[in-house]
């Protein structure tokens, strides 16, 4: 008895440093600032609901529908009720088992047999009736934390589950709303095709009056007419483009595909700046997928303390009690009829240790493998706030940069008109700013959607669009 309280004490201390082990394991280094900010200030824009960082009715029309009926979601919303269920019977681990039994038998004697000749003497019969009712009671104590760490892997898990509703639900956000702002700039590409294209078509109008005048070569009508269907190609490429857009959508949001109305412009939507971002240790309790990454770590650490208890003696408890009787007009004859019985015992493994113990070692080396997840899901996380930031800053000055351009551009679309009217210009002079003009505009827009995009992005890199 002395030395099985001895073992107690021991593998009690072995728990404890699996404790000590986890914590240490689940402390991730993180700086104390991200890249090229110097602000340490815990304001952060995860802090926003989705509802309030998207200002654009249609768009939190969308979200809201991709959030009510997207497939994923709802996946996922089974797999946390399967883990929910199965936590809640983990804590039923410590409860004994009880069973009821009811038995009846009979048994024809031989009657060359020993006990067939003397219970035929006692009974003045060939076979004997036996009729049994009661309770069966099982139980282990959980010396070795055994039942209680499958509970805390099985708590974990549900919460793993929870955890990672959450990271799909900021995907799913940032799908949506980046999926929506790609259609609006498609929207504003349409538009500035058609407005080129008009354009074209009142350049190529002049250049085929000069050309009856005599005043301009055929070369100068064909090369007008190939830039107009430059404009003129793009506009079913970007109608095509725009259809299998909302098609997308539609798919996010768990609807066959179809037209998604939408009343905002591009060109109308204002760019937040100054995000706040507050600092990186944040990330660990504002990131689903970084608090997904811990508590899996937890699980693997509970599965280390189950597979290391079981190299260790079991303690199990059984008994049973109930009515029996040869008779069944005497099956509840009280008390000659009871019985009842109480052993306890110690299992020990042998034979199969080896097995055991490996399964420990593997358990540790999982525990290894989930820290180390645990350790890059933190610093992608960092590295993707990072990227974020660089990217709103930079694309700020490529679209101050293009704006510019556009505008530069214009000028010298209506100059080269004129100069046009004028017969100060040539055909080429006029076909290369419309040219031009049409590639710049496109870019705008493409810089103004990328902006929208990044920030969309950086809320989802620390850890917002989840309620």
């Amino acid at each position: 008895m002395i030395q099985y309280i001895k073992a107690s004490v021991v593998m009690l201390a072995v728990m404890a440093s699996f404790t000590a082990f986890a914590q240490e394991k689940q402390k991730a280094e993180v700086p104390g600032t991200y890249r090229n900010t110097t602000v340490s200030d815990t304001t952060t824009i995860a802090d926003i609901k989705w509802k309030s960082f998207f200002e654009e009715t249609d768009l939190v029309k969308l979200i809201d529908g991709a959030l009510a009926k997207n497939n994923d979601l709802q996946i996922a919303d089974k797999n946390i009720e399967i883990a929910n269920k199965q936590f809640k019977q983990s804590k039923w681990g410590n409860v004994p088992q009880l069973n009821a039994a009811v038995n009846a038998s009979s048994t024809r004697l031989s009657d060359n047999s020993f006990n067939g000749i003397n219970i035929q003497q006692a009974l003045g019969q060939h076979h004997v009736d036996d009729y049994s009712a009661g309770l069966n009671l099982s139980w282990e104590a959980d010396i070795w934390g055994k039942i209680r760490n499958r509970k805390k892997a099985a708590q974990a898990a549900y919460l793993q589950t929870a955890e990672a509703k959450k990271a799909l639900q900021t995907v799913i956000v940032a799908n949506v709303s980046k999926g929506f702002y790609d259609l609006l700039m498609l929207d504003a590409q349409l538009a500035i095709a058609k407005k080129t294209l008009e354009l074209n078509d009142s350049t190529l109008f002049a250049v085929n009056l000069q050309y009856e005048a005599g005043q301009v070569t055929l070369l100068a009508k064909e090369q007008t007419e190939a830039q107009r269907l430059i404009a003129a190609q793009l506009i079913p490429e970007l109608e095509k483009n725009i259809q299998l857009q909302e098609n997308g959508l539609s798919v996010l949001s768990g609807t066959f595909p179809d037209a998604k109305e939408r009343a905002s412009k591009l060109e109308a939507i204002i760019v937040k700046e100054n995000l706040a971002v507050g600092v990186p240790s944040q990330l660990l309790s504002k990131r689903p997928d970084v608090k997904s990454a811990e508590l899996a770590l937890k699980a693997a650490n509970a599965r280390v303390g189950i597979t290391k208890a079981s190299l260790y003696p079991s303690l199990s408890i059984t008994a049973a009690g109930g009515v029996n009787a040869f008779e069944s007009s005497n099956w509840f004859t009280i008390p000659a009829s009871l019985f009842g019985s109480v052993a306890g015992g110690l299992t020990a493994p042998l034979l199969n240790g080896k097995r055991l113990r490996t399964q420990y070692e593997v358990a540790k080396l999982e525990r290894d493998q989930a820290a180390i997840q645990f350790r890059q899901t933190v610093l992608v996380a960092v590295g993707e706030v990072a990227n974020a930031l660089v990217k709103i800053e930079k694309q700020k000055e490529q679209f101050t940069l293009a704006s510019q351009r556009v505008a530069t551009l214009t000028k010298a679309v209506s100059n080269a008109n004129l100069l046009f009217r004028s017969s100060m210009a040539t055909y080429y002079e006029v076909n290369n700013a419309q040219g031009n003009l049409l590639q710049a505009e496109l870019e705008l827009a493409a810089i103004q959607k990328e902006r929208l995009s990044s920030n969309v992005e950086l809320y989802r890199a620390l850890g917002g669009g989840w309620e």
